[in-house]
């Protein structure tokens, strides 16, 4: 790699030179005059709240990933159990049991941001040492062995038959190809988008990262299609035909007060996913839901925005709806305080996950 390469390698010019990962100041303050003129509008800078009535602050912040799960049909979603934080290790163990859950499994906090704190457990002392470390409650899930994963933003007016889908993602998780040759570490440090998540890989896998593969093989370094921890992110809109949408509409109108956000979903095929077959959600969010097909390295800083203010006006016509309905907003003490236990919590991520 020549000294130009190592420069254009570099994290700090990795960040700059691509969008999608500069910090989210970075990307919201140019649009912020569009949400305080809806606010204004609205007459109230928490109009959000009234989005999804089901949903703790409409699904903007702090909501408890449990209490969605506890709306969504049983058998659209992994089996999942809630434990508070300092939950003896015996009872984990007995209820895991008791429900018949398998390793692997997916560890994740209740309450979670940008993929922080969700891991892999493989094992008992994995799961063990997992819940001994977190002074937050947290999800045990059942790990949802299809192979792809997709993310599907979906919205409904208040009063309609049937919803949209605004925004497909397809997701490219964090894994290398082998070469016969180069290790696991020299193969990331070929892949910008890697080179960043380089520090917390090195932490997770130690030693393990001088492995060579052999030529062909595929390792999959990590196994959740989130942004922050390397996943690509690819545009796949438009793949929403008819078919598509009734089928994600089926599933969603079935969610009692949802109106706005965004779908993970793991499935097999696209065709058997299309015709609402062999799929598992595992994450449903509301309010502050991104339109991630707008992280499509293809993508400008200008179609995020354009794509960020087309969604922001569609949340506000359904919480203005539903609010003409009698959903109240959040008081602006409500909001206020949600906004301060939010910015606590999430340094306690910051300080405990990866």
């Amino acid at each position: 790699m020549n000294r130009l390469q190592r420069i254009l390698y570099h994290p700090f010019f990795i960040r700059l030179f691509h969008w999608e990962y500069w910090p989210f100041n970075a990307v919201y303050a140019w649009i912020m005059p569009v949400w305080l003129m809806l606010s204004l509008r609205a007459r109230s800078f928490f109009f959000f709240s009234a989005s999804n009535p089901s949903i703790e602050y409409g699904g903007f912040l702090m909501e408890s990933k449990k209490k969605i799960y506890d709306i969504i049909p049983a058998q659209y979603y992994p089996g999942t159990i809630c434990f508070s934080a300092g939950t003896p290790a015996e009872a984990i163990i007995k209820q895991l049991g008791e429900l018949g859950f398998i390793y692997p499994l997916i560890a994740k906090p209740d309450i979670g941001g940008q993929g922080r704190g969700v891991k892999k457990i493989c094992n008992e002392t994995e799961l063990l040492l997992y819940a001994n470390k977190s002074p937050l409650d947290f999800l045990v899930q059942e790990f949802v062995a299809y192979p792809n994963e997709v993310g599907v933003f979906y919205y409904r007016y208040p009063g309609e038959a049937f919803g949209h889908i605004s925004g497909i993602v397809r997701k490219e998780l964090l894994a290398v190809t082998g070469n016969g040759t180069s290790s696991i570490v020299e193969l990331l440090e070929q892949n910008k988008r890697f080179v960043l998540q380089l520090p917390v890989l090195k932490k997770l896998y130690g030693p393990g990262l001088n492995e060579v593969l052999p030529a062909g093989k595929i390792k999959e370094l990590v196994p959740y299609g989130n942004h922050a921890r390397g996943a690509k992110f690819l545009d796949d809109s438009a793949l929403a035909d008819d078919v598509f949408t009734k089928s994600i509409d089926a599933i969603c109108r079935q969610v009692d007060g949802f109106y706005y956000g965004r779908l993970d979903i793991r499935y097999n095929t696209w065709e058997e996913l299309r015709e609402g077959k062999n799929l598992s959600v595992i994450e449903l969010n509301g309010a502050g839901s991104e339109p991630t097909h707008m992280y499509d390295p293809r993508h400008s800083i200008f179609f995020a925005w354009k794509e960020i203010i087309r969604h922001w006006i569609i949340l506000w016509r359904i919480s203005r709806i539903n609010h003409k309905k009698g959903i109240p907003y959040l008081s602006q003490k409500q909001g206020l305080q949600m906004m301060k236990e939010n910015k606590v919590y999430e340094q306690k991520l910051k300080q405990l996950y990866v």
